[in-house]
């Protein structure tokens, strides 16, 4: 075989072949196939597209390209959680522990926030002596000991993936649906995973902007998952503005432990519920979602969850006495509030705009790698639909100092958009594909 020969075969429309594709991702997982061929292949996919069958073909050679972690030793049943990026994002740290308490195991490997969308990693680092990064035997360990493990990716898992997305980061091939679906099912299939929900953002603060985009891409990771023998569901839920109230590491590492105690937003509960929910049906603990929905929410009650949830920080070198005292994770110097200037409903806010004002002031990275305060971000203290007065506060900026206030209040005033009539809000939880 010939790398020009498949790469013109794919600008062509032809499928490839399953010997094709696992020829090829070895190729340039070894060095033998140039990266300026892999980018022309990327690109021909993008326009061409590729069939379910490819992109389940392309999904298991990627998987293969590393190694495949083997958790029926310590667990029959492991279960997995996986969100495309939004604002405010912080249902891991309340679905893992619910799920674990509800006596279902779940394995996650979890990554850093890169944009405007906030990563699982970088919110358990606001966590005094947090580790993330594991080794696979301590991974392993952690589902058999806890029950809830979420640590950072490794590179011996689907490492051809790791080479194929860096690529596909500067070739503007990101937006390809097949490339995206077998980017994130290839990862949850070697992490171990025996079931997986997907929680597929749609909206301003979310990269999938519209339902029917998000609906195609949850389609095709379900078929790679039932091609490959793994069960699963995707939910799509809004994200037309941010989930819960907090958007920042260590202040949505806090609205998350409220959220364990009783004391959640209702959107993140929800969204959280649903998710769980699901997980326990495809691990056969509930019969519907409806049933796995009144085990979590006895698991709340009965502080199960927020147990498993002080387990699984131990587990991981974490100190946890911030559960009990939240003014023990980081705080930011300046707290500065900004007002509704005028009086009537708010109508929306820009979940995105939020998003990147965040990260301007150093909650997220404006490069891969930089470094990040894991003490600043936003607070909501309105949403769209809550009735305001002139002067009421909007939001709270949780800031290093007065010049990154500075930078950002004129951009998160425009965020908020105030009308004169209450508006009909859409659903939290769009739909579900199963």
């Amino acid at each position: 075989m010939r790398a020009a020969d498949l790469i013109a075969a794919k600008r062509d429309g032809h499928e490839l072949s399953r010997e094709q594709i696992r020829w090829f991702v070895q190729g340039f997982s070894s060095g033998d196939i140039a990266d300026y061929q892999v980018s022309a292949w990327l690109m021909a996919v993008y326009f061409q597209g590729m069939s379910p069958r490819e992109t389940a073909d392309l999904t298991r050679a990627m998987v293969e390209s590393g190694q495949h972690l083997d958790l029926t030793k310590v667990a029959p049943f492991v279960v997995d959680k996986h969100s495309t990026g939004g604002v405010g994002d912080k249902t891991t740290l309340v679905v893992g522990p619910l799920v674990a308490a509800a006596g279902v195991p779940v394995g996650k490997m979890s990554g850093r926030g890169l944009g405007f969308s906030g990563g699982t990693i970088d919110k358990l680092e606001s966590i005094r002596g947090f580790r993330t990064e594991l080794r696979v035997d301590e991974f392993v360990a952690g589902i058999e000991r806890v029950g809830l493990v979420v640590a950072s990716q490794t590179g011996d898992l689907a490492p051809a993936d790791g080479r194929l997305y860096a690529l596909r980061d500067v070739t503007a091939t990101i937006e390809s649906i097949p490339l995206i679906a077998s980017s994130i099912m290839s990862k949850k299939i070697a992490a171990g995973a025996n079931a997986v929900v997907l929680d597929v953002k749609v909206g301003r603060g979310a990269f999938m902007k519209g339902i029917e985009e998000a609906r195609a891409l949850a389609t095709a990771m379900r078929d790679i998952g039932s091609d490959v023998g793994l069960k699963v569901r995707a939910v799509l839920t809004d994200m037309d503005q941010p989930l819960g109230f907090a958007v920042g590491n260590a202040l949505e590492v806090a609205e998350a432990v409220e959220t364990l105690k009783g004391n959640g937003p209702e959107d993140l509960l929800e969204v959280s519920l649903t998710l769980g929910s699901h997980l326990l049906v495809m691990a056969g603990r509930a019969t519907t979602p409806e049933e796995g929905v009144d085990q979590l929410k006895n698991a709340l009650a009965e502080g199960k969850a927020l147990e498993k949830f002080r387990q699984f920080v131990l587990n991981q070198g974490g100190d946890p006495a911030f559960i009990d005292d939240l003014t023990l994770l980081p705080q930011a110097p300046v707290h500065f509030d900004v007002p509704a200037q005028s009086s009537g409903y708010v109508t929306s806010v820009d979940a995105e705009a939020l998003g990147r004002a965040s990260v301007e002031i150093g909650a997220g990275r404006q490069v891969k790698g930089a470094a990040i305060d894991h003490s600043v971000g936003v607070t909501l203290h309105k949403k769209p639909g809550d009735p305001v007065k002139q002067g009421d506060v909007l939001v709270t900026i949780h800031a290093a100092n007065h010049e990154a206030v500075a930078a950002v209040v004129a951009a998160i005033e425009a965020a908020f958009v105030i009308g004169e009539s209450q508006p009909v809000l859409p659903p939290t939880i769009l739909e579900i594909v199963s």
